[in-house]
């Protein structure tokens, strides 16, 4: 079958119409509200239709060309706004709607930092906005528009807009792992450009079929979910992230109802599904259809994808579709992966190397069980992105197997960020002496090793101490599982500056069986795990209820926000284990 490798569209509008113009029954996209047994669809023409009506009420209230903040629950309004939007030349900002009584203080910070001019949503929702700060905005300009009742007769009152390739069309907030979050300015030119690269890259053709529940609000969801669907020509069916986190089989039941060929997930959902689906459910499965497995997040869990293999080959799971790849908001989505159905690739590095900011790769698993760190293979680099490894204190390339930072040069590149142009030119326009290309400076630590691209981990979450390098995912990784107290994925290793040089701060989220127990025994399991695998001193040791740790709309751990939060006092701590005192430990337990 042939894979989609051009872009014959100016603009997405010219592609929605095309599909809706060529096949207007074929389904473009179905959202299951409480099942496979219960989903809204869409075909191209009632999405168009939607769209060309949401698009001539945002005209005739001249909003061309300025910035919609969409607050909507995931869902088919949700698909319908945003499409709106493209067709009025008004820029969308996707944003995680709170449920009821819930704070909107992130909301309320994306409207200012977008100078959004109008929020759409449900009419249900905007009967609900009635507190005095969204008084305030009104009076201040922004207006609200509920979509779900405008009269279908809009539609034909709808005019193409005046937007080409580099029009605005999405500003995709960071979700913040590492700091405040920064609104990444996509145009057209980019949605299609990152859409040909996935295509490709996943060999995805009209008789794919997707299920996606990942948040629509988050480029994974959005980009990969939502417009590589359309963008090929391919259904794909939809549901919110409770729907799965409340029963995770629900996602592998409508792979397999819908013979789903193409998911995405980050590494959490997979372990879920171990964890949460029982070996007799899996005779209702088959998992046969599925080729793509994408697993973005950071790091990618080996042990983890060797679990959900192992766990669900009996349902015909094909380990070979594992597809790890890497990307961000700033790239658009993705860039780099695969190969195709080539599953998961990994190497053993020797511990102290990485510390010394190299990957030594050992000839051994068993080797790696004693001094090592198994990495997996986030793919190749695809063919219209250039990619390398730069040492980010001189700005030079690394050498090969030197760890560095990754920089990124291509037509997937954003704009840069909105109404930021300090942070643009420091992030966006990077120099290298032997390159005239502008390269994004991503934040991230990793090496090319044989063409594969391996992500260590974010630089400012780095943690130098007495000169050696240790990642906090790896630290976070040990103490798993060394208390049944601990709840997994519950934990965030950081560095703290202090007069007397770095210290190691860690916070861990208890069990709630676990809120009342003696926390001593568990604060000394911990020490004694870490001071034996990475030979570090845990200065500053944190236990926190469920939920205590920050994490992004996308499940990320927020390390940075975790540490001021520490400092500031502001974390729900159960118990503080401080540093030795004259000999001794303490332990205070609020």
């Amino acid at each position: 079958m042939k894979s989609v490798t051009d872009t014959p569209y100016p603009h997405w509008v010219a592609l929605l119409q095309r599909r809706a113009m060529d096949e207007p029954d074929r389904l473009a996209f179905g959202f299951m509200r409480n099942g496979v047994d219960d989903e809204v669809r869409f075909t191209y023409a009632q999405l168009d239709e939607a769209a060309r009506k949401i698009g001539a009420a945002l005209q005739q209230q001249g909003l061309s060309g300025e910035r919609a903040v969409l607050l909507y629950q995931p869902g088919a309004d949700y698909v319908c706004a945003l499409m709106g939007c493209l067709y009025a030349g008004v820029a969308a900002v996707p944003v995680y709607a709170p449920r009821q009584n819930a704070s909107y203080g992130r909301v309320l910070q994306i409207i200012a930092s977008a100078r959004a001019a109008v929020l759409l949503a449900t009419d249900k929702v905007v009967a609900s906005l009635d507190k005095p700060e969204w008084a305030d905005l009104q009076q201040a300009g922004l207006r609200l528009l509920a979509t779900d009742t405008l009269p279908d007769a809009l539609a034909e009152q709808w005019r193409m807009p005046d937007i080409d390739a580099d029009t605005l069309a999405v500003l995709q907030y960071t979700s913040g792992s590492t700091g405040r979050p920064k609104g990444v300015q996509l145009c057209h030119r980019h949605l299609l450009a990152n859409s040909r690269m996935i295509a490709r890259a996943m060999h995805c053709t009209r008789e794919s079929v997707g299920v996606i529940w990942l948040p629509p609000y988050h480029d994974m969801g959005l980009i990969g979910g939502l417009l590589q669907p359309m963008y090929t020509g391919f259904p794909v069916h939809l549901m919110s992230p409770v729907t799965f986190l409340q029963r995770p089989i629900r996602w592998l039941e409508a792979i397999s109802t819908y013979r789903g060929t193409i998911s995405a997930a980050p590494n959490f959902a997979y372990e879920l599904c171990v964890n949460r689906i029982r070996p007799e459910q899996l005779a209702n499965l088959d998992l046969s259809s599925w080729q793509v497995v994408c697993n973005g997040a950071e790091p990618i869990r080996a042990a983890v994808l060797r679990e959900f293999s192992s766990r669900f080959a009996p349902a015909g799971f094909d380990a070979r579709a594992f597809f790890p790849c890497y990307g961000m908001a700033e790239t658009t989505l993705y860039v780099a992966g695969g190969p195709f159905m080539s599953g998961m690739r990994t190497l053993h590095s020797s511990r102290d190397a990485l510390a010394a900011g190299r990957i030594q790769i050992e000839k051994t698993a068993a080797a790696s069980h004693v001094d090592g760190i198994e990495l997996v293979s986030s793919g190749r680099i695809d063919a219209d992105t250039a990619v390398c490894i730069v040492d980010p204190a001189s700005g030079l390339r690394c050498e090969s197997g030197t760890i560095g930072e990754i920089w990124v040069a291509g037509d997937t590149v954003a704009a840069g960020y909105w109404e930021q142009p300090e942070a643009t030119a420091d992030t966006f326009h990077a120099r290298l002496p032997d390159s005239d290309l502008h390269w994004l400076r991503t934040g991230d630590l990793g090496s090319i090793i044989d063409g594969e691209l391996y992500v260590t981990g974010r630089i400012k979450d780095l943690i130098i101490i007495r000169g050696q390098n240790h990642y906090p995912q790896d630290i976070e990784s040990t103490v798993a599982g060394v208390h049944p107290a601990l709840r997994m994925h519950g934990a965030a290793a950081f560095s703290i500056d202090q007069a007397e040089g770095e210290q190691i701060g860690l916070v861990l989220e208890l069990e709630r069986n676990a809120l009342e127990i003696d926390l001593a025994p568990v604060a000394a399991a911990v020490r004694d795990a870490v001071s034996r695998q990475h030979q570090l001193q845990i200065d500053r040791l944190a236990f926190v209820r469920p939920g205590g740790i920050p994490r992004t709309s996308s499940g990320k751990i927020q390390r940075y926000l975790t540490r001021q939060h520490l400092l500031q006092g502001a974390l729900p701590v159960v118990g503080e284990k401080q540093e030795a005192v004259h000999g001794h430990d303490s332990l205070a337990v609020s």
